[in-house]
């Protein structure tokens, strides 16, 4: 085994976490709560998720699923070619799994936390560890949150790395506050509420201007949330510290990197996190928004202008959404903007969609959380 060294970390977070390349590549991982029609307070059992999925076709267009501790189902696409291909491939295989999984009475519900009291469904190690670190409100987290995050490439090269990464953070409360799906008793996103609260050395944003020191930093100063060997959770040390013992490898890192949270992740790609499950018609919405403000350089120009006076209002966004007037005027902006460019980007097609959520929510200073009729979040958050 190779001694990892502090060295080692930033090339290993420059080289594989923030790879260059042409940008132009668009991705989603999309997490939906299952329900059964005739009873929708029913918790489903994964056991009977994996018989319906398995006894289908693989989804058309490759997406991977996947299950969260909760029974969430999690469709990851494959990385396509823009904005339309994108929503293409991932609309043929939600459609698949939505046909099967409405032979057996179940269908897929958007939003971004789940009503129903938390069950438990995976006992895997990881998750085993996950539960031990955080406490309960890792079983909130875990089992009762569900996300929409858009996929971009990291950026051309180190400069536009940079830029990319820089209005991705920006736009961060812009986006919570514009697709906020989770109302709470004090919010508008609690699943935003939920995750900001767990552990923020491994949840807050990745502070810094310079993408590859910033998220090295936030890597060796976060607390080891497990040790593989024998799953053994919160050994007491922050990743800095298990290094100086000598004893993690690279494949150490890599793992522990999947134990970070932040907002944006790197992973070779930009993960943008932070936007709550949203249900037909408007799940592409988010994907079409995000990738028109940050590929298109016009709009980038703009959306980062707009985005700056809100960068940090992650607790307003969650709270207030776009009753917020910095955040509402900042999504109004950045709207128009991302509209503006979808025809630039070959992606006119779902101008209409963006039009009619921005007409439905942002120019009214609203989001879906806002919907009259909307179920609240169980009280226990």
């Amino acid at each position: 085994m190779t001694r990892l060294t502090i060295d080692g970390v930033y090339e290993h977070v420059g080289g594989v976490c923030f790879k260059t390349g042409p940008p132009g590549q668009v991705g989603a991982e999309t997490e939906w709560f299952v329900v059964e029609r005739r009873d929708p307070d029913r918790h489903i059992p994964i056991v009977r998720l994996r018989a319906v999925m398995d006894a289908a076709e693989p989804p058309p267009a490759g997406s991977r699923i996947t299950y969260e501790p909760g029974g969430q189902l999690e469709l990851s696409s494959l990385p396509q070619h823009g904005i339309v291909a994108a929503h293409t491939a991932l609309a043929a295989d939600l459609a698949h799994v939505g046909a099967h999984l409405g032979k057996d009475g179940l269908e897929l519900a958007g939003r971004g936390t789940d009503p129903r009291a938390p069950v438990v469904q995976l006992d895997e190690g990881r998750y085993r560890c996950m539960r031990a670190y955080f406490g309960e409100p890792g079983v909130a987290m875990m089992c009762t949150t569900a996300s929409l995050q858009v996929c971009l490439d990291i950026g051309a090269d180190d400069r536009d790395a940079a830029r990319r990464w820089r209005l991705a953070h920006a736009l961060g409360p812009v986006l919570v506050a514009a697709f906020a799906n989770s109302p709470g008793t004090r919010s508008r996103s609690s699943r935003q509420v939920i995750w900001e609260a767990l552990d923020p050395g491994r949840t807050a944003p990745v502070a810094g201007d310079d993408p590859v020191t910033a998220w090295a930093r936030y890597a060796l100063d976060a607390q080891v949330m497990l040790l593989r060997d024998g799953w053994v959770p919160n050994p007491g040390m922050t990743f800095r510290e298990w290094l100086a013992t000598g004893r993690p490898d690279l494949e150490d890192l890599a793992y522990h990197l999947t134990t970070l949270f932040p907002p944006v992740r790197p992973q070779g790609w930009l993960e943008l996190r932070m936007i709550d499950a949203l249900p037909e018609p408007y799940w592409p919405v988010p994907i079409a928004v995000v990738a028109a403000l940050i590929d298109d350089p016009l709009a980038a120009d703009i959306a980062a202008e707009a985005a700056e006076p809100a960068a940090d209002r992650w607790r307003e966004a969650a709270r207030d959404a776009l009753t917020d007037p910095v955040l509402a005027r900042a999504a109004r902006r950045c709207f128009q903007a991302a509209r503006d460019a979808l025809p630039r980007l070959g992606a006119e097609a779902l101008q209409p969609l963006v039009d009619d959520y921005a007409e439905r929510f942002v120019e009214r200073g609203r989001c879906p959380a806002d919907t009259p009729g909307h179920k609240e979040e169980p009280r226990w958050t």
